[in-house]
């Protein structure tokens, strides 16, 4: 009985080690990020400040200040991500704190401005670090997501292996196509001359390849044939139009594959130069506070 408890604690600490980045730590960073939001609106709505709440008030700069701190704080996890350290610092901790700290600053940074808003770089610096926290929440989904849809779509098979797999089968199909008339030949060649991939980035990100030539060619072989009586032993259009299936499967998970990266990339193009977008204005914003002072 006793040698059979000794390993609970090891088991406990796998599944701890194996906890989403959002539930690190029983939400730590969740109930910390929760306690600096009430804290903020309790002491906004308790601080009596004259005439009003306002971005320039002792106040409104309390608030600036840290929330300007912490948005130069989250912009370090990329620096973080490089150094890859167990414990309280781990990445994963890092993580969760950069996202429950970050919508944090929905508050923090609403309550600066006073709700005053208008047509200047300070609304500007605000719309951005908006944008910034509403991107980051689609991230937290992509990330949760995407990267099980990868594995998934991809069968134990890597990328290099599902394209080497696809060449494959496309000479096969030029080999099978030899004793073909020169009719259906020519839906073969269709298909082994195409770029499967071609027509850009949106199109690949929808996923969408309506003028696909080997899904035309599977459905001009099957349209032509079933009206036909069956030859006896082995018809090289058996072969051929197998072969079109499998490719047209192969096809699908490549580019299911290629869609779910793009997606990845797509976030990253906006994520990213809208938190760069947000340092120029915060720093903008900041340099002209201090200026008109």
């Amino acid at each position: 009985m006793a040698s059979n408890a000794i390993p609970a604690p090891s088991n406990r600490k796998k599944v701890a080690m194996h906890d989403g980045f959002l539930k690190h730590a029983g939400f730590r960073w969740l109930k910390i990020s929760s306690a600096i939001m009430l804290v903020c609106i309790v002491s906004y709505l308790l601080v009596d400040v004259s005439p009003r709440h306002n971005g320039g008030s002792w106040y409104g700069y309390t608030l600036g200040t840290i929330g300007a701190l912490l948005i130069l704080w989250l912009t370090m996890l990329g620096v973080r991500k490089r150094a890859m350290t167990p414990g309280q610092w781990s990445l994963k901790a890092w993580t969760s704190a950069h996202i429950y700290l970050g919508l944090s600053l929905i508050v923090i940074g609403t309550l600066h401005t006073g709700f005053q808003l208008g047509w200047n770089i300070h609304t500007a610096a605000y719309l951005f670090m908006m944008i910034v926290i509403i991107s980051g929440i689609v991230g937290i989904y992509f990330y949760m997501t995407i990267p099980k849809a990868l594995s998934d779509n991809r069968d134990e098979m890597t990328e290099t292996e599902m394209l080497e797999n696809l060449r494959s089968l496309d000479r096969q199909l030029h080999e099978a196509a030899q004793p073909l008339s020169s009719e259906h030949a020519t839906l073969v060649l269709q298909s082994l001359e195409q770029d499967p991939f071609g027509g850009g980035f949106f199109r690949r990100i929808s996923g969408k390849y309506p003028d696909c030539a080997t899904r035309q060619a599977q459905a001009d072989l099957r349209r032509e044939r079933a009206y036909q009586p069956k030859m006896g032993g082995d018809d090289p259009l058996d072969k051929v139009e197998a072969l079109l299936e499998k490719k047209e499967s192969t096809l699908g998970r490549v580019r299911r594959h290629l869609k779910l990266k793009a997606m990845l990339q797509v976030w990253l193009y906006i994520h990213v130069p809208m938190t760069f977008a947000l340092i120029a204005s915060l720093t903008a914003h900041i340099i002209s506070v201090f200026f008109y002072w």
